[in-house]
């Protein structure tokens, strides 16, 4: 059973009750990730960011609703991506100045030695087990709800994070502006052809009515939030409140734990 977190701005998408990562104060998801995040930038193994690889992806598939894509990504791509950049990363590694001098295959006169790899399969997961721990908030949070947050509860003015927020909501706007300008294009035989050349030229042919589109909508809004009175008072209610609970104290505390026992051992 689903149903429809309240989001004035239509950017929440239907979760099920028993995901609980989509439940917890976006603030608490950074919160969680952040000792980790700063612990793996001073690591040199290779058991320390698998670890963490693996905690963060088992984490994501069991606490979030995922696409069918995203589940093949992180089970499959992201696997792929990883050994791809250890190899890549070995090849700039000075071979002399590893420990393990076996040779794995030659190019040339070039050696890559099984401590280039080691050396780039360290560098390739610390940046993989830095990537998963961000997707653990990044997949189960929107824009509007992180921005809300921010005002709840570090205090943030309302005016920047409502700021944020339309900002935010511009993204999708400019894309079916785009889509809309492309199609006119088309019809009326703008920037036609095939070919790098021709894709040049309609994308250059886009940007100047984007950008009066752009600046329509901007004024539009700036409008719309002053005769509102927006910012004119010092506090404004909420229509959905960003809380913190006691579940996100636990979550935090139990992944400062986790941290910490990881790194310990």
């Amino acid at each position: 059973m689903t149903f429809l977190s309240p989001d004035p701005y239509g950017t929440s998408a239907p979760v099920p009750r028993s995901r609980f990562l989509h439940h917890l104060n976006p603030l608490a998801k950074v919160a969680a990730v952040l000792p980790a995040w700063v612990a793996l930038l001073f690591t040199r193994d290779i058991i320390t960011p698998l670890v963490f690889v693996v905690l963060g992806v088992a984490l994501i598939l069991v606490g979030a609703r995922l696409r069918p894509a995203i589940v093949v990504g992180l089970l499959v791509v992201l696997p792929a991506i990883v050994l791809v950049m250890a190899v890549s990363f070995g090849f700039w590694t000075d071979a002399s100045r590893v420990a393990d001098q076996r040779i794995l295959f030659s190019i040339g006169a070039y050696d890559y030695t099984v401590g280039a790899l080691a050396v780039g399969l360290a560098t390739s997961l610390r940046l993989g087990a830095l990537v998963t721990l961000a997707l653990v908030g990044g997949l189960t949070t929107t824009g509007p709800d992180l921005a809300r947050a921010l005002v709840a509860q570090l205090r943030i003015p309302y005016r920047i994070g409502y700021t944020a927020i339309a900002a935010y909501r511009f993204l999708p706007r400019f894309g079916s502006e785009l889509m809309l300008i492309r199609q006119a294009q088309r019809v009326r035989g703008v920037a036609g052809g095939w070919g790098p050349i021709a894709a040049v030229r309609r994308a250059f042919a886009a940007v100047v009515p984007l950008l009066a589109s752009s600046i329509r909508h901007a004024e539009r809004m700036a409008l719309a939030m002053e005769s509102r009175a927006f910012g004119a008072h010092p506090t404004r209610t909420e229509r959905t409140p960003s809380r913190w609970r006691v579940r996100d104290s636990v979550f935090v505390a139990v992944a400062v734990l986790v941290t910490v026992a990881v790194f310990a051992l």
